[in-house]
């Protein structure tokens, strides 16, 4: 059974910062691309951020570019997502997913397995 549990949300000032972890079970880890989401409150789910199994390609949303960084480590089974200069519209439930194939890739729904989410709230 593959089990992907977020942790790291919280409150934060615009302005701070917050690492995301995800820890994945049940996946071969290092052939599998993973990616964060996230979805506010009457909006669609959008995509913050994707990185390949080897980690050599990385692909960002353009409301995060230069703001937002994932990386990954397989031997922990881990991907991460370190966020900077946080705004209050970054307040939305992030997700991590990963794909049973290494290519990374935007798009909702070529994912194939999803974890229960993380709240990120950025007062102003």
């Amino acid at each position: 059974q593959v089990q992907l549990v977020e942790s790291g949300g919280g409150l934060v000032q615009a302005g701070g910062s917050l690492r995301l972890s995800c820890a994945v079970s049940g996946l071969t880890f290092g052939t599998s691309a993973m990616g964060w989401f996230r979805q506010a409150p009457g909006k669609d789910r959008e995509f913050i951020a994707a990185i390949s199994g080897s980690c050599a390609t990385t692909y960002y949303g353009d409301s995060v570019k230069g703001r937002f960084t994932i990386s990954r480590d397989n031997a922990k089974n881990s991907v991460y997502l370190q966020m900077n200069n946080l705004k209050p519209d970054d307040t939305a439930v992030y997700s991590c997913a990963g794909r049973r194939s290494s290519a990374a890739l935007i798009t909702v729904a070529r994912y194939d397995y999803w974890g229960q989410g993380t709240q990120v709230t950025v007062s102003s």
